[in-house]
């Protein structure tokens, strides 16, 4: 057993049961909508496609992260059971959450001057930073030490492709991250745009993509150009959505087109926090690829 714990926050937008068979504890963000408040705890509270539904009724909806109180309250939890900790965040690129926990953490070193809490930047979001702390986890399994496992964690965390598409504007538009106009003609045209994350973290518009069918095969040819070894890639693949059809056939297509895959695909809804910004109609692919 390790003298040490990984963990991680809620946004990783893998599921509870997937947590704790892997042993990672979470933080949780939260969300609030129509002005009550509620925890994104993966799905226990309040579950994506009930938020969907409320988000389609017109609710208003908001997200916040966690504070550094919080996360010193998370922290003390196993610093006084005597374990260090490896914890990554989600993007500083597209949340403060990162800057919250060393924040918890300065605190904390003065409290427990005998322990170590490592923090990890992920650069990742939703199933793409549950994909890294899943192999994180895999190596703490095979008894690599906690200095190790950070190390490994920071040459290696560059390397997860994130690519995802929507095929529902309705929520880009509300958000602002598409104009009005854009978003109408695009709507009339079914453009679908393509993106991934960049090498700090934030969100970058690649292409935009006339049709489902069009964008769903880009992305896995995108796949194919991106990914460790091309069509021969062996490695893991997970699927995060907002649209389980679409998620099912772009599921199906990966299956299809890299035959040497570690196993199935695997398949996770987008969880509250993130789904309060993309809303319904989004999928995207996580991988082991070139740096980005």
């Amino acid at each position: 057993m390790s003298d040490y714990v990984l963990s991680c926050s809620s946004t990783a937008d893998l599921n509870t049961e997937w947590m704790t068979r892997r042993n990672i504890p979470f933080a949780c963000f939260h969300i609030s909508i129509d002005g009550k408040d509620y925890l994104d705890d993966m799905g226990k509270t309040v579950q994506s496609e009930a938020l969907f539904d409320r988000m389609l009724s017109g609710a208003n909806v908001k997200t916040s992260q966690i504070a550094a109180g919080e996360y010193m309250d998370f922290f003390r939890n196993y610093l006084d059971q005597g374990l260090d900790i490896l914890h990554v965040s989600i993007s500083s690129g597209i949340s403060g959450s990162y800057n919250s926990a060393l924040l918890a953490r300065d605190l904390l070193m003065e409290e427990y001057p005998d322990r170590k809490i490592l923090l990890i930047d992920s650069l990742y979001a939703s199933s793409g930073y549950g994909f890294f702390v899943d192999a994180l986890a895999d190596r703490r399994d095979q008894g690599v030490s906690l200095d190790e496992l950070y190390n490994w964690g920071m040459d290696r965390r560059m390397n997860v492709q994130h690519w995802f598409y929507t095929t529902d504007l309705r929520f880009f538009i509300r958000g602002g991250r598409i104009s009005k106009t854009a978003g109408a003609i695009g709507q009339v045209l079914g453009v679908c745009p393509l993106l991934c994350v960049d090498k700090e973290g934030k969100l970058a518009l690649m292409e935009k993509v006339r049709t489902k069918k069009r964008v769903l095969k880009r992305t896995v040819d995108i796949m194919e150009q991106m990914a460790e070894d091309g069509k021969d890639y062996s490695g893991k693949c997970f699927i995060c959505h907002s649209d389980p059809k679409e998620a099912m056939k772009i599921k199906e297509a990966i299956r299809d087109h890299f035959p040497n895959l570690n196993g199935e695909p695997v398949v996770f809804p987008i969880g509250v926090t993130i789904g309060c910004h993309t809303g319904p109609g989004t999928i995207a692919v996580f991988f082991w690829g070139k740096e980005r």
